[in-house]
């Protein structure tokens, strides 16, 4: 059982938990991006039970009728056995996802994966006409070349600033750096793309420059936010703009729990005010 402390971050360890929460945001226009918790599988058996679940998780969406997609992570499906078994397992996801008019996420990893992660995306996209997405990370010094490549793909494409530890080969380290090619990234998508723009961001200075530039541009867009950070913003948001929260379920919550105390001072002092009891 999920402890209180981690419930904020986490939607329970069962899809039924996760569907209840998609549920709760719903009722606040808040639409979700499910995610089942696990990654870099050394067999296939795993890797294909996550797949499994994804599909009754697709079924089981369209059948709530809940306003929600779902995320996946190369690694979690056979990436790391093959990029044969990932595209296999994936296309079965989407295939399943298709027939059930559900959206379906394929989640960025670090740098290695980044050329079979877009291939796939842009031959399912393709395939599929639509309903397909991928994350692209502003840290990355390959970004912009690969944002121009997609900019004519029928999918959606997901932008943040990466959080992956890459080395300064491929990456760029300084952190005004990062925000300003994420700035260029931004401007790039709301010019060229034809709608499926997508902020994956907390920062309010990058939200406002997202407003402002469907004001400009006219581009259909829509705010990605994690489960249990700014959540006040994302109602604030969700009554003017499209609203979505990624979600995350599973067995497998601890790692991504300590991973959210990790990234910001105000998750490490909320942990530190619920085990106080204050």
């Amino acid at each position: 059982m999920i402890p209180p402390i981690a419930s904020r971050f986490v939607a329970g360890e069962t899809p039924a938990t996760a569907l209840e929460h998609v549920r709760s945001l719903n009722e606040r226009d808040i639409k979700a991006i499910v995610n089942l918790l696990g990654e870099h599988y050394d067999s296939r058996s795993p890797a294909e039970a996550d797949a499994a679940e994804y599909r009754t998780l697709v079924r089981d969406i369209a059948n709530s009728r809940l306003d929600a997609c779902i995320s996946v992570k190369p690694s979690q499906i056979g990436l790391d056995l093959g990029d044969d078994v990932f595209r296999e397992l994936l296309e079965e996801i989407v295939d399943e996802a298709a027939e059930h008019d559900v959206f379906v996420w394929i989640d960025m990893e670090d740098h290695t994966t980044t050329d079979v992660t877009l291939d796939a995306y842009e031959s399912l996209a393709r395939e599929y006409d639509g309903g397909v997405g991928v994350c692209v990370q502003a840290n990355l010094k390959r970004t912009k070349a690969d944002v121009e490549r997609l900019a004519d793909v029928p999918g959606k494409v997901r932008f943040v600033k990466g959080a992956y530890d890459e080395p300064a080969e491929v990456a760029y380290k300084d952190k005004a750096e990062v925000n300003r090619v994420y700035r260029e990234l931004l401007e790039y998508a709301f010019e060229h793309f034809d709608g499926g723009v997508a902020i994956g961001s907390h920062d309010p200075e990058f939200i406002e420059y997202a407003i402002e530039l469907h004001e400009e541009y006219g581009t259909d867009f829509e705010f990605q936010m994690l489960m249990g950070v700014r959540e006040d913003a994302q109602d604030e948001l969700a009554a003017e703009c499209e609203m979505w929260q990624y979600v995350p379920y599973g067995g497998r919550w601890k790692s991504y729990f300590y991973r959210r105390m990790m990234e910001r001072k105000e998750n490490v002092l909320f942990a530190a005010r619920a085990i106080l009891g204050r």
